[in-house]
């Protein structure tokens, strides 16, 4: 992607007549009042005055509009920018790898047959995520759908297969601190696993990828009280499951 293009500079002896954004106003003038919220009440999600976690990069607008164009290139850009994010969501609600691998390659081809309906609202990467979290929500129901008809049972599904043998994050160094780390991973997959797909939506957005309530709230659609109240709770509900193997 060819780098943004800088600012000219003023012609050689002609003095850039513009003031400098931080000079001080003349004596006498008083100070530009601040601009109006927007109508409704909306926090703007770009701009200097947008909320927190909602600011819009110009790279990530770039990559919307190429993909809206069609360009071969911004889908390959797409999974390459996202990928590791996309994954890490939903292996983390899932618990296991394969199936995780297949639901982050579902959500990468519906992003790109539904990029038309993106309109900007908001900061790409939090319609990205709500994309990501609906298709695990819809694996998972046809996980219990398929253990209540008689196949495999869904802890089995989701706890047994691939969850110790692909970690999280990067191993901890030496052999036996890496095989500890492993084991911590495949346990907390194991009780997350074992909370409400919600519970383990919210530990997992909030806790484990770091997205700001913001994000969250654009996500979910929770109010906010409702959004914390409900992430409280699955916090001392982990925590209770997590108890017997940190004493």
């Amino acid at each position: 992607m060819p780098a943004p293009s800088e600012p000219s500079a003023p012609a050689p002896g002609r003095p850039d007549e513009r003031a400098p954004a931080d000079a001080p106003a003349p004596a006498g003038t008083a100070p530009a009042s601040p601009p109006p919220p927007p109508a409704g009440g909306r926090t703007p999600d770009h701009g200097p005055n947008a909320a927190p976690g909602t600011r819009r990069d110009p790279l990530e607008r770039d990559l919307v509009r190429r993909l809206k164009a069609q360009d071969p290139r911004a889908f390959e850009e797409l999974v390459r920018t996202y990928q590791n994010r996309v994954f890490g969501l939903v292996y983390r609600m899932l618990g296991d790898r394969h199936e995780a691998e297949d639901v982050a390659q579902e959500v990468f081809l519906s992003v790109h047959r539904a990029i038309g309906r993106y309109r900007g609202e908001g900061r790409f990467q939090t319609w990205l995520f709500r994309i990501a979290a609906n298709a695990c929500r819809t694996r998972l129901r046809h996980l219990a759908h398929r253990a209540a008809h008689g196949a495999e049972p869904l802890d089995a599904v989701l706890d047994g297969k691939g969850a110790a043998g692909a970690p999280v994050a990067d191993p901890l160094p030496g052999p036996e601190a890496a095989a500890e780390g492993r084991q911590l991973e495949a346990v907390l997959l194991r009780e997350l696993g074992a909370l409400d797909e919600d519970q383990r939506l919210l530990l997992v957005l909030r806790d484990l990828q770091g997205l700001s309530y913001q994000e969250i709230l654009s996500i979910t659609g929770l109010p906010e009280g409702t959004l914390k109240s409900r992430l409280h709770r699955a916090r001392v509900a982990l925590k209770a499951r997590l108890r017997p193997y940190l004493s």
